[in-house]
């Protein structure tokens, strides 16, 4: 259970964001406390997954798959964007939802799925935190697991003072992830020509050798566990 302190910052986060809403000044900054949600949502596209189908589908079809990201990107934030108004209209989230409104039997073979949705998302994310470690510091695996579930354990511990502490936290990591990718991006020789043609023109490469990434790249982008995630 979060504790007094934490309750009485959450108070005051959403006294701020009444606040901001309610400002004269309109021009960004009513937007501010309302950024959280939407990066700890954003964290479940960062992940193995996206950079490992990316990655290949780069370094074998070059821009080929671009329109792939594109479209997939787009049907990815119309299906998030609903996901948010879904909470923000009933002020539940989907599962709580669909407990209250759906026949039981129904219910329990979604829970099923989200359990199983949860667990091989986790292990991607912990075996990818994980590897991490043992590639960029040299850990032993033993080592990198056990650093990974410390690490894990004190990012959802700060939940406990609140929710704010816990998107500070995370929107950090994710800013240095985007960061690094946007540094890698200015190092890059890009064929700006041959991107744009890969963004417009959908293209699967020779013998249709792009449609199990592009399938990859779909999945790992409209994923499951971020529209029960986003309501919440």
């Amino acid at each position: 259970m979060p504790s007094s302190a934490a309750i009485r910052l959450d108070q005051r986060t959403r006294l701020a964001a009444l606040q901001s809403l309610q400002s004269p000044r309109r021009r960004g900054r009513p937007l501010l406390p309302f950024i959280g949600p939407a990066v700890l949502a954003s964290v479940a596209y960062i992940d193995p997954g996206n950079f490992a189908t990316n990655l290949q589908a780069g370094a074998t079809l070059g821009y080929s798959l671009l329109w792939v990201v594109l479209w997939a990107n787009g049907m990815a934030m119309l299906v998030q964007t609903l996901s948010a108004k879904l909470g923000i209209a009933t002020g539940r989230n989907l599962p709580e939802l669909i407990r209250a409104h759906w026949p039981r039997p129904l219910v329990r073979l979604y829970w099923v799925q989200g359990e199983i949705v949860a667990m091989f998302t986790d292990l991607a994310e912990f075996l990818g935190a994980a590897l991490g470690f043992h590639l960029l510091a040299g850990f032993s695996m033993p080592v990198s697991v056990l650093l990974t579930f410390v690490v894990v354990m004190a990012i959802l511990g700060l939940e406990r003072r609140g929710f704010r502490p816990l998107e500070i936290a995370v929107g950090s990591l994710v800013a240095v992830i985007a960061l690094a990718y946007g540094v890698e991006l200015l190092l890059s020789r890009i064929d700006w020509l041959a991107a744009a043609r890969g963004v417009v023109m959908p293209n699967w490469g020779e013998g249709n050798a792009g449609l199990y990434l592009a399938a990859g790249i779909l999945g790992a982008t409209v994923m499951p566990h971020v529209i029960y995630l986003h309501p919440a």
